[in-house]
C-alpha cells in the first residue's frame, strides 16, 4: 500500500513537471543558427523548457513580430530592430548579448590581403557580394564599410554601393542546399568573388569550403556588430529565463565558442 502511494505521489510530481514545462518561440538572426541551436538544447536540458527557433534576416523577422507573429524572444544581429519593438511597446528592454564584426570571404586563388582589400573591391572585374540593407543587418554593416571607404578614396562609396550584389537577406534570395553556408555556396557557385560577411559566418564557410579565404578588414574599414535580445510582451516566464540564460556565463560561453565576442561590458 505504501509503495502504491509513493508511486502515485511520484506520478503526480512528474505530471506537474510536465505541465510546468513551456515552449519558448525564438526568432533569431541567421548568423546565430548554430550557436543558438546549441544554446537552446543546453537550456532545455537545464530547465525542461523547449526552444522552438526560427532563423532568418533580422529585419524580416522584426516585421513578422510587429505584425503579430508568435514570438517570445527576439535575438537580432543589431540593436535597432529589437529597439523598434520596444519603442512600439511590443517588447521589454533590449540587451546586448553578443558582438561580431565583418570580414571578407574571398574565393580560392584570388590574391588579396587587408592592405589591398579596398582596391580589390573597387576592381570592376571583381564580383562583390553583400547581404541586403534594410532587411539584413549584415547588409547594413557592409554599406557602413562603403561609407568608411569614402574617407580613403573619394567616390568609393558610390562605386561600391552600385556594384554590390545583394545576394542574401530577403525571402526571395537564393538558398543553398540544406546544411551549406549560404555565403560559401554563393562563392563556390561563382556569384561572388569577395563577400562581406560576419567573421563568424566566414569561419563557418571556410570549414565547408576550405579553399575560401578569410581576410580581415583593415582598421580604417572595420565595422563591428552589436546583437540585441528582447522578450516579447505576453511571453511565458520561460522566455525570460531563456534570455537570462543567454546572458549568463553558460550562454556566453556557447556564443564565444562559435566565435562571437561577449555582449557583456
Amino acid at each position: 500500500m505504501r509503495l502504491t502511494s509513493c508511486c502515485l505521489i511520484l506520478a503526480v510530481v512528474s505530471m506537474s513537471t510536465i505541465v510546468r514545462a513551456e515552449d519558448v518561440h525564438l526568432y533569431a538572426a541567421g548568423s546565430l543558427r548554430a550557436a543558438l541551436t546549441d544554446a537552446g538544447a543546453a537550456f532545455t536540458a537545464k530547465t525542461g523548457h523547449r526552444v522552438l527557433a526560427k532563423f532568418g534576416p533580422s529585419g524580416v523577422l522584426e516585421k513578422e513580430i510587429a505584425g503579430g507573429a508568435k514570438a517570445d524572444v527576439f535575438a537580432s544581429a543589431n540593436m535597432d530592430y529589437p529597439q523598434a519593438l520596444n519603442r512600439s511597446n511590443k517588447s521589454g528592454p533590449v540587451l546586448r548579448f553578443a558582438r561580431n564584426k565583418l570580414c571578407a570571404l574571398v574565393k580560392p586563388g584570388l590574391v588579396v590581403d587587408s592592405a589591398h582589400l579596398l582596391d580589390r573591391m573597387l576592381d570592376p572585374a571583381i564580383k562583390l557580394g553583400t547581404s541586403t540593407p534594410n532587411s539584413d543587418p549584415s547588409g547594413d554593416y557592409a554599406f557602413d564599410v562603403f561609407r568608411k571607404a569614402e574617407a580613403l578614396k573619394p567616390g568609393a562609396r558610390e562605386t561600391l554601393e552600385k556594384r554590390a550584389l545583394k545576394l542574401t537577406g530577403t525571402a526571395e534570395s537564393a538558398a543553398p542546399p540544406a546544411g551549406h553556408s549560404v555565403y560559401g555556396w554563393h562563392i563556390a557557385e561563382g556569384r561572388a568573388d569577395i563577400f562581406l560577411v560576419y567573421c563568424t559566418a566566414a569561419a563557418e564557410a571556410h570549414k565547408q569550403y576550405p579553399g575560401q579565404q578569410i581576410v580581415q578588414l583593415p582598421d580604417a574599414l572595420a565595422v563591428g556588430a552589436d546583437y540585441g535580445l528582447t522578450v516579447i510582451n505576453g511571453a511565458p516566464a520561460a522566455a525570460e529565463q531563456f534570455a537570462q540564460f543567454m546572458l549568463s556565463p553558460a550562454g556566453q560561453t556557447i556564443l564565444i565558442g562559435y566565435g562571437f565576442a561577449s555582449g557583456q561590458p
